[in-house]
């Protein structure tokens, strides 16, 4: 097996994937967690600034979620086949979430009638309330493990990936998705918004606190395989320590409304817990719930190994390329959203 750097393609390609999935997750999570809150702001010059505030960067970010999709097909093709018939249902709804939000932030400026524009609220609102609810869905049950046969085809119901903790998982997305784009919103305004929006952001980090004990507490003591890692490498204990201690550095600078630095330790949180499901997982990419020898690994889940060092060279130029884009972009249009002709 060819390697890079002592690392084989396939755990190479697995990293990237991994990179670029939690790149999506803060970059979009905090877009999401602000349409979540939209409803929250009463006037129409708030939800006015709110919107431009995502407004120059929301699509871009997006980006993200398409580099995922497309490496997970040329890295992993079986696993991205039996994820896709696994998560049929929720990923339809997600597309079509998708669509509504995308749609809602476009059309909702292109009429004066307040019927129109508390419409494309409401569906902006809930469009990305339920985006941000279903990816942690399909996190839980990732993290959990689906029925897979030996040939690893996908054998539960359509209505599977409803369950408590695949729901639990999903709640905590949401709150932490608020929580990092109030955070966000408080960054980008000011005066009377500014200061209703620290209230926000107080609440939307006690909502996320209660989540993330509970969901917690219920994968130690029931998804006994999501802590074996750890079991096995003390080492790795390092990894919720620093996320304890992120969530702690929010509540502190929140407190102390320095809210960058708030921000940047919800980047860290994100981080973190989406590097602790994929190590507990690792080598496994998609595991087997009641028969863990039909899971989905690195290994016999890859492509060629030409394919995975062809297409590695590629995401070794292209990567880097949107990451400098995603860069410019948000130094561009840094500092306070103030509305123009020209603003949503």
């Amino acid at each position: 097996m060819e390697t890079f750097i002592g690392i084989d393609y396939a755990t190479w390609w697995f990293l990237l994937i991994g990179a670029v999935f939690t790149g999506y997750a803060i970059l979009d999570g905090f877009d999401l967690g602000a349409g979540a809150l939209h409803l929250f702001l009463n006037k129409e010059n708030s939800r006015r600034i709110a919107l431009n505030a995502i407004g120059p960067v929301w699509d871009g970010n997006e980006v993200w979620l398409v580099i995922g999709g497309g490496a997970l097909f040329a890295g992993f093709p079986e696993v991205y086949a039996s994820l896709l018939s696994a998560f049929y249902t929720p990923f339809m709804i997600f597309l079509v979430a998708l669509i509504f939000r995308a749609i809602s932030i476009e059309f909702r400026s292109k009429e004066p009638m307040v019927w129109w524009r508390r419409l494309w609220d409401v569906s902006y609102c809930l469009s990305s309330a339920l985006l941000a609810f279903l990816l942690g869905m399909m996190l839980g049950n990732v993290a959990q493990g689906i029925p897979l046969d030996k040939d690893h085809i996908y054998r539960g119901s359509d209505m599977s990936f409803i369950n408590p903790y695949a729901c639990m998982v999903g709640t905590t997305s949401l709150a932490l998705f608020m929580m990092h784009g109030a955070i966000y919103l408080v960054m980008k305004t000011e005066d009377r918004l500014y200061a209703k929006l620290t209230i926000i952001v107080r609440r939307t980090t006690i909502f996320f606190v209660i989540s993330f004990v509970i969901t917690s507490f219920y994968t130690v003591l029931y998804i006994p395989h999501m802590a074996d890692q750890i079991h096995d490498s003390p080492s790795m204990f390092v990894l919720p320590v620093i996320m304890i201690l992120g969530i702690a550095s929010i509540t502190r600078m929140v407190a102390k409304r320095r809210y960058l630095l708030a921000f940047l330790s919800s980047a860290l949180v994100i981080s973190v817990a989406l590097m602790i499901v994929c190590l507990e997982l690792f080598p496994v990419i998609l595991y087997s719930a009641g028969a863990p020898a039909n899971s989905l690994t690195v290994y016999n889940a890859a492509s060629s190994e030409k394919t995975l060092g062809i297409m590695l060279t590629v995401a070794a130029i292209g990567v880097p390329l949107v990451a400098a884009y995603t860069t410019f972009v948000f130094w561009t249009f840094k500092g306070k959203v103030t509305l123009d002709e020209t603003s949503y």
